[in-house]
């Protein structure tokens, strides 16, 4: 064994889809590893703690599955396996950082464990093809196939895979199940390339192809352009909504349905409910034949414009979109219901704060982090809420995410 090289026995799976292990210097999260597993690795301290990646399984999980995952797919197990493994993340934030002694429901897992996803981002391999980032790291992994993209994702993926994408940085592939079809948007230089790519997509069946210009802020946030086909498609949420390349919308709609439903059970009925963090409103969707008024909030434009033609087209005339940051459902407040679907990152104080002065009296939060959605519901229950309700949903198989369902009521 190499100098600097441990022997490390992986107890659990903690926040970040790491594994923890003790040695008598201490803890170490280790990247790569399984429960149970003994694995080889090279502890370095990294922020204050040590840390390490996997250089060697020893010892492998019995369920350890040989499946040729992209990276970021951390949960390399036979799927019934994976779903204690998210169920105790759960429970073990809300008791560690939520400090909340409340009943987590049993996880309600993904309908497909492989093939589900509906939406993916890949990296121009150099050379050609696709590649995926390793995590930690900026280095780029070439690609032969995907094992977790939903079938029009795949058939994109493979024209894709066997072509030079000189001029290209990414291509976003968002597809429908519903529409059997897949849209493509490819990110970099505007070349004489990209315009043989998009053919070439448009000559494998692919439904759209949108060209944007790089930006710093982020995707799609420059020029873009149709290049040929159609900009949105129709998928089912329980709710027949569009999607399209450049704004959100959940990757696991079979997963997502579930939740959605629930969800809108949990916020009942009654005069008014707000949706923030909307999206293109899908959960406001579900929400628009049960209050008299559904408002929803979002700052994405694009997803805006998507909510109100599908709330048209739709016939849903309770529901109305606001475009704007989450600070300004003070405008709507009070309100008898709040749905809250945040990023990772959770709410920020001043949103938190807003919803405890407006004390609306039930808070249906839907969260993708266990961490942030159990410090968020510290901070709300020491306002005059308590947790009635929490649900894991697995929209992610093979990887370490998670999303919670959770009902916070007035007490």
């Amino acid at each position: 064994m190499k100098q600097g090289t441990v022997e490390l026995e992986i107890e659990r799976i903690v926040a970040g889809g790491l594994g923890l292990a003790r040695t008598p210097g201490g803890v170490v999260l280790v990247r790569g590893a399984l429960p149970g597993e003994r694995v080889s690795a090279r502890p370095a301290v990294k922020s204050g703690v040590l840390r390490a990646h996997a250089i060697e399984i020893l010892d492998p999980h019995p369920h350890r599955v040989d499946i040729a995952l992209p990276p970021g797919a951390d949960l390399p197990l036979e799927y019934d396996e994976q779903l204690p493994v998210k169920q105790s993340l759960v429970e073990e934030a809300l008791a560690r950082i939520g400090k909340v002694d409340a009943k987590i429901e049993q996880i309600h897992p993904s309908p497909r464990s492989l093939a589900y996803r509906t939406a993916a981002q890949y990296a121009a391999a150099p050379g050609g093809g696709l590649a995926a980032r390793a995590q930690d790291s900026d280095r780029l992994v070439r690609l032969v196939s995907d094992p977790l993209v939903a079938e029009p994702i795949a058939q994109a993926f493979a024209i894709c895979a066997e072509r030079s994408l000189h001029g290209i940085e990414e291509v976003v592939l968002r597809a429908s199940l519903h529409a059997k079809g897949v849209l493509a948007g490819l990110i970099g230089e505007r070349k004489a390339n990209t315009d043989r790519i998009a053919r070439a997509l448009e000559d494998g069946g692919v439904a759209g192809v949108i060209w944007a210009e790089p930006d710093p802020i982020g995707r799609f946030r420059g020029r873009t352009r149709l290049l040929n086909g159609a900009e949105r498609l129709i998928e089912d949420f329980g709710v027949h909504a569009t999607v399209a390349v450049q704004s959100f919308s959940q990757v696991n709609p079979l997963a997502a349905r579930g939740l959605y439903r629930e969800a809108a059970e949990l916020a009942g009925t009654g005069e008014r409910a707000i949706d923030l963090y909307a999206g293109a409103g899908v959960l406001g969707l579900h929400l628009a034949g049960s209050f008299k008024e559904v408002i929803a909030v979002e700052i994405n434009a694009d997803a805006v414009r998507r909510g109100e033609a599908d709330a048209r087209r739709l016939g849903a005339g309770t529901l109305t979109f606001h475009r704007g940051d989450a600070r300004s459902a003070r405008h709507f407040l009070p309100a008898d219901v709040l749905v809250v679907d945040p990023p990772r990152a959770g709410l920020t104080k001043e949103v938190a704060g807003l919803i405890s002065e407006n004390s609306p009296a039930r808070i249906v939060y839907v969260s993708c982090d266990p961490t942030t959605w159990a410090r968020d519901v510290r901070r709300l229950c020491q306002t005059g809420y308590g947790l009635t309700f929490a649900r894991p949903y697995d929209f992610y198989p093979f990887t370490h995410h998670v999303e919670v369902l959770s009902l916070l009521e007035r007490q």
